[in-house]
């Protein structure tokens, strides 16, 4: 998948247009890079699905498998000292 351009803005034009920045890097997805007389110093991403919470609860659902009993011992109890005597 091909990486979208990433965009410079000035800081002082991000100072004047913080939020319109902000909802535009939502809306399209791309990067913007905040930069002082030139120089990068900041760089505002779009939210990744992880961090925005999209399909987590329930996303594992049915990738796992029971392989053996979940209630019974790890081993028989004639392995435990404790009921050897």
């Amino acid at each position: 998948m091909p990486t979208k351009p990433t965009e410079t803005i000035a800081i002082s034009e991000f100072k004047a247009t913080c939020l319109a920045v902000l909802e535009r890097v939502r809306r399209t997805g791309t990067s913007i890079v905040v930069t002082k007389r030139g120089e990068p110093v900041a760089q505002i991403n779009p939210p990744s699905a992880a961090s925005t919470g999209e399909a987590w609860l329930g996303s594992m659902a049915g990738s796992a498998t029971m392989t053996d009993d979940l209630i019974a011992p790890a081993s028989a109890t004639n392995d435990w000292d404790v009921f050897k005597a």
